[in-house]
């Protein structure tokens, strides 16, 4: 069988977010609920579907950065899909500047992104949201034209003035400052126009069309950066804890992705009590078990998940068959099953660079172990001598603690998080355990 080297390396791109509605992009998907300790998408939609479908929820979902989180928040919306909901998904970061975020450009970006989707609908006239875009548009006129958003009405003003004002805060810190000024003290009567003119309109416009409620993602969240606020708070803490019963007021279903380092918060009693909702935590795929030992199930999944990229319309066990058609020996796929720890976005760039460096087919061992020797001396670089010892801790201890030092580890993924029965274990990115440093 000939295989396509350049299709091969295309479906194996890392930075593509798979859209399980899509049959294109299905054929790739593997299920591994079965080894993440539980089905966490049912879990979010039946909160939503089973249990409240007609009074507003609000899930927070977290896990590491590229651990898949975005592929399954999409399965999620083909699910409410398909229970006849209407869902608004999109991500934050196209919208926000992620070093630099307050309540309200949340709320602005929320707003315009409804606005944007729901453009076919007949919603009366937004009188005091096109007061309030209007009015920071003439406040800030050096910045921002309002003549055309002054014309406008209804949902395209919404969409329109709301997208140049945004457009504007995320290109200029300047802009961002002024723009805040204004509409801090307006966040709860924001907040209220959202509701009021927007939200509830469109949702009673959708059940009229036989849809069941309005639910938004936001996605990306996750990736706000840990910036201190002028105050000395941390942004992810001052947006989640401090103005988390404001992000929660919304009347929609919503699910927010928050960073994972919240979870070792000092606080997160206090994020739990905001939103009233446990945050769940998409863990990594384990290659092994807690006391060391080959997770076989997750390593037969993880084996699939590269597989299918190349025999897409294969039986599963037919693919097994074929291994050494991209691999010299067997044994090869399940290294690079195994020193990815399970991290589906490193697994893919793993492949790819190893792709790119052997330029044919089957992939052989020698540029596997290159590639991994190449990742392994780039990632020391960035670690200090604090940071091996906490490193030799959680080696041995598989676990971590709310300091700041293993919060770092987790967000440079340093360290990954897993969950079996018994609940949580975590353990060295196992690129980093190839370093002599941390044998030593």
């Amino acid at each position: 069988m000939t295989l396509d080297l350049q299709k091969f390396y295309q479906a194996c791109n890392p930075s593509k977010t798979l859209v399980v509605s899509n049959p294109s992009d299905r054929q790739y998907y593997i299920d591994f609920s079965s080894v993440r300790g539980g089905e966490i998408i049912k879990e979010l939609k039946d909160n939503i579907t089973f249990f409240s479908p007609d009074e507003p929820t609000c899930e927070l979902f977290t896990g590491h950065i590229g651990c898949g989180k975005s592929t399954e928040l999409l399965r999620l919306k083909a699910e409410l899909e398909q229970e006849g909901f209407h869902v608004v998904y999109f991500e934050s970061s196209q919208d926000l500047e992620m070093h630099d975020v307050d309540i309200g450009d949340i709320l602005l970006a929320i707003a315009r992104r409804v606005s944007e989707n729901l453009s076919h609908l007949e919603i009366p006239e937004l009188s005091g949201l096109k007061k309030i875009l209007v009015e920071a548009a003439r406040l800030l006129m050096t910045e921002i034209e309002v003549s055309q958003t002054s014309e406008k009405s209804g949902l395209a003003l919404v969409q329109l003035g709301i997208g140049k004002i945004t457009a504007n805060a995320k290109s200029s810190p300047e802009f961002r400052s002024k723009l805040r000024e204004y509409l801090e003290p307006r966040t709860n009567s924001i907040l209220d126009l959202i509701n009021k003119e927007l939200l509830e309109p469109a949702i009673y416009k959708l059940k009229q069309f036989g849809k069941k409620g309005l639910v938004v993602i936001v996605d990306n969240l996750d990736r706000i950066e840990r910036t201190t606020k002028p105050w000395g708070r941390s942004q992810p803490e001052y947006l989640f804890v401090d103005r988390g019963e404001q992000l929660r007021q919304l009347s929609c279903h919503l699910v927010y992705t928050i960073p994972l380092e919240l979870m070792f918060s000092n606080e997160l009693s206090l994020l739990t009590q905001r939103f009233t909702v446990d945050p769940k935590v998409l863990p990594m795929v384990p290659v092994r078990f807690r006391d060391g030992s080959e997770c076989l199930e997750g390593m037969a999944l993880l084996r699939q998940m590269v597989l299918a990229r190349v025999y897409p319309d294969m039986l599963p066990s037919d693919r097994l068959d074929l291994i050494t058609e991209i691999f010299d020996i067997p044994e090869t796929l399940d290294r690079l099953c195994i020193v990815s720890g399970g991290h589906v976005r490193e697994l893919l760039r793993l492949l790819n660079d190893c792709i790119k460096k052997e330029r044919d087919l089957p992939l052989s061992r020698e540029v596997l172990e290159t590639v991994i020797r190449n990742y392994c001396n780039q990632m020391t670089l960035a670690i200090t001598d604090d940071e091996w010892d906490l490193l030799r801790q959680v080696q041995q201890q598989k676990w971590v603690s709310g300091d700041d030092g293993y919060r770092i580890l987790l967000r440079s993924r340093f360290v990954y998080q897993y969950r079996d029965t018994k609940g949580s274990w975590f353990d060295v990115n196992p690129i980093l355990a190839e370093s002599k440093i941390l044998q030593r």
